[in-house]
């Protein structure tokens, strides 16, 4: 098994559901914060939501204050094989993050 830290940004342009992070099959995610910010004079609606490989969901909201940043997440998630997370906000154009993970992984693994 293989640890490896790392650290994805993300923009939100739009208002639709965005994809920011995938797992793929043969890893897993521990993600330690999910931190966003706005850029905007009102408070933002941030709706996001780990979506599970068997086609469920557990939903999550959060107000990002004018002009702050706040962190999504405040105990560690774990996303398993094929998860992902989407995000969606009430104002386009104003919202980015940055997710910090470790990826662990079982590719090379003998047994």
């Amino acid at each position: 098994m293989t640890i490896e830290y790392k650290s994805e940004i993300f923009r939100l342009p739009t208002t639709n559901l965005t994809t920011v992070l995938t797992v793929n099959a043969t890893t897993r995610f521990i993600v330690k914060e999910i931190g966003v910010a706005s850029q905007h004079n009102n408070t933002v609606e941030c709706d996001f939501y780990l979506n599970k490989a068997n086609g469920s969901a557990v939903f999550f909201h959060i107000q990002i204050p004018a002009d702050s940043h706040d962190n999504a997440i405040h105990n560690t998630l774990v996303m398993e094989e094929n998860d992902y997370l989407t995000f969606q906000v009430s104002t386009a154009g104003v919202v980015s993050g940055q997710i910090s993970y470790a990826v662990l992984s079982r590719k090379n693994q003998n047994g």
